[in-house]
């Protein structure tokens, strides 16, 4: 099965996205990159991790870029601009199946965007089902609110991620008063060298 590339209008242009659709699915994946500054793209080895694992696990999947990446228009926001492109690009999504099961999956600066868009959909009144961040930017998320609250949530933290403090993680983790799941991954760096399949094994036991 082949993912089919598009565009999906955005808040400031049209936004970069590779779509795929399964027969049968059991819900819908979107899966956001990490931090577009340093280089981040839906082309990122984590996210294509993922995105795979959540095809496997019978999901339609969606991985997109965000504005000013690759071919997505717009300039870089680093803030709430990246959330209303995925807010944009998940209403298509949505619109195209509605009423399926919402999976949202995210690394690094892609797992605040998509902790922070299962926030906004629980305010919209939209549930989702899982959310797993990956390795995330957790310091952008709103601390009041941070995810949603009834969503099945997992964090997986490498051990030896020298991009976010693991630690910092784990004490985030412990003072949240959310129900979620914290998987540490023992000597692994932020990228998950090596250690892809151990993710791809985590991430598909929970979707």
């Amino acid at each position: 099965m082949r993912e089919q590339a598009l565009f999906i209008a955005g808040p400031v242009g049209n936004l970069e996205a590779l779509y795929l659709p399964q027969e049968d699915a059991k819900g819908i994946a979107l899966i956001c990159h990490p931090n577009p500054v340093k280089g981040g793209t839906m082309q990122n080895k984590v996210v294509s991790t993922l995105q795979r694992t959540a095809r496997d696990a019978g999901l339609t999947t969606l991985r997109f870029n965000y504005r000013g990446v690759e071919q997505s228009a717009g300039n870089h926001d680093m803030e709430q601009g990246e959330v209303d492109d995925a807010q944009a690009v998940f209403n298509w999504f949505r619109q195209q199946h509605p009423d399926m099961p919402i999976y949202l999956l995210g690394f690094s600066f892609g797992g605040f965007v998509a902790g922070a868009l299962s926030a906004r959909l629980e305010q919209q009144g939209i549930a989702t089902k899982t959310l797993m961040m990956i390795a995330p930017a957790f310091y952008r998320l709103d601390m009041n609110h941070p995810f949603c609250r009834t969503a099945q949530t997992t964090v997986i933290q490498p051990e030896q991620d020298e991009v976010i403090e693991p630690k910092s993680v784990y004490a985030w983790s412990d003072q949240l008063k959310l129900p979620h799941e914290l998987i540490k991954v023992a000597d692994c760096s932020h990228f998950f060298h090596g250690y892809l399949a151990d993710l791809k094994s985590l991430v598909a036991a929970r979707l």
